[in-house]
């Protein structure tokens, strides 16, 4: 209703103008009057050309220059108008609708410098540009986005505002065009001090990440082709006289379950946050390469499963979780980790990765550990944001036989981030 309501108006404007100015030239005559008349004719033209100008009409596209990235990375966004009726425009201001998603920095590694201070890599990203169309059908122009959070980012909309010389006319258009761009969490470099695997007979480890016990000799037997040369048992074989070999029991891994608190709590330190998803996938990943059977469990207002023995799939889908994962929910951490632990199989190893500790976190830990052949809790926090309470809770967890990594900005900075497992 609005719109009909201007646009008489403005036409109103520019038309009683125009008589008003005729009306002068033709009374009062003489060079000065019909100079200012047509003078402002052109202009009265092309504002009435304007205002009659359907901008509405134009075909608007967005391209990424990726649609998949990583945090931290740089995006570069083109926008293409066509326009089918070159009619002469003296400025265009384009405005891209950033969403709010994208009003954070990520620069890696760097970001940690501000773990106690989250709000200084707030952004409040805008993208205007003015350019000067004239008589072009097509028009091109390009932004860049740099440090892009993790997330699901949904571009929904550009404007565009033109309008005439002296600023009686001005149009205003608001293109739906959707994209969407994909930031995934960063996997940073984890070091274990300790190998996790087990035998029938007992636990071994290893302060090399790189050994690889394959298997266990459980016997011996008489020698076959194909048996390495290394199997061989000398001693059994001067026994007997005739060559032996072991035999082997092949080793079976160990079943470790990585759990993410997602739970909101109040004062809860959203940067943090992003350091526990970077650790729990890099922690998935280590332990993959280590062929451990690995199970992962984000808690939050919703509770979600993936098991890494199955296929690239469900690797897929994990990774989709944790790049649009964020903490929702109010119910505490430790009540639903009791709940979940109920279904975790007996001598496993779990691996908790949080960002808050308190009594009832402690309480569930030490229950699991009663249960579980190891508990490792990675606390992830600000230095100066960790309470006297949870340095109590920590060295609690730690008398009752869990492990207790405390990571801050001095460990989450480096390149290498080191935890103890044992």
């Amino acid at each position: 209703m609005n719109r009909p309501i201007r646009f008489i108006g403005k036409l109103f404007f520019i038309i009683a103008l125009f008589l008003s100015l005729f009306s002068f030239a033709m009374f009062q005559g003489g060079f000065v009057s019909w100079f200012l008349f047509f003078g402002y004719l052109p202009i009265f033209l092309l504002s009435v050309g304007l205002l009659l100008y359907p901008i509405n009409k134009w075909q608007v596209t967005r391209t990424l220059s990726r649609y998949f990235a990583h945090s931290g990375d740089t995006i570069t966004v083109r926008i293409r108008i066509k326009r089918s009726i070159p009619y002469p425009l003296y400025y265009c201001v384009f405005e891209e609708i950033l969403p709010e998603s994208l009003n954070k920095l990520d620069n890696r590694t760097e970001k940690y410098h501000y773990l106690d201070h989250p709000e200084k890599l707030k952004a409040n990203r805008t993208m205007k540009q003015v350019v000067f169309p004239g008589f072009k059908r097509t028009l091109e122009l390009a932004y860049q986005i740099e440090q892009v959070p993790r997330g699901e980012h949904h571009f929904q909309a550009i404007r565009i505002k033109t309008g005439d010389i002296v600023g009686f006319v001005k149009k205003e258009h608001i293109f739906q065009v959707a994209d969407q761009l994909v930031a995934y969490p960063n996997q940073r470099l984890i070091k274990m001090t300790e190998r996790i695997s087990s035998f029938e007979q007992g636990s071994v480890s290893s302060n090399r990440l790189n050994l690889k016990n394959t298997n266990v000799a459980t016997g011996i037997r008489e020698y076959l082709p194909g048996d390495k040369f290394s199997w061989i048992d000398w001693k059994q074989t001067a026994k007997k006289n005739t060559m032996m070999t072991k035999e082997f029991e092949q080793e079976k891994s160990t079943d470790t379950v990585v759990v993410l608190d997602s739970c909101y709590y109040k004062g809860i330190n959203l940067l943090a946050y992003e350091a526990a998803v970077e650790i729990s996938l890099s922690m998935m990943e280590e332990l993959k390469k280590q062929q451990s059977k690995t199970g992962f469990i984000s808690i939050g207002k919703r509770t979600a499963y993936f098991s890494m023995q199955r296929d690239q799939g469900e690797k897929d889908l994990l990774m989709q979780h944790l790049t649009k994962d964020q903490p929702d929910g109010f119910a505490s951490f430790g009540v639903k980790l009791r709940e979940e632990s109920l279904g975790m199989a007996s001598g496993s190893i779990v691996m908790i990765v949080t960002t808050h500790l308190d009594d009832m976190l402690e309480s569930t830990i030490k229950q699991i550990s009663q249960r579980s052949k190891r508990v490792v809790v990675h606390f992830v926090q600000a230095a100066q944001s960790i309470t006297e309470h949870e340095h109590h809770i920590v060295k609690q967890l730690r008398l009752s036989g869990a492990v207790v990594n405390v990571l801050s900005e001095q460990q989450l900075i480096q390149h290498t981030i080191e935890v103890s497992i044992v």
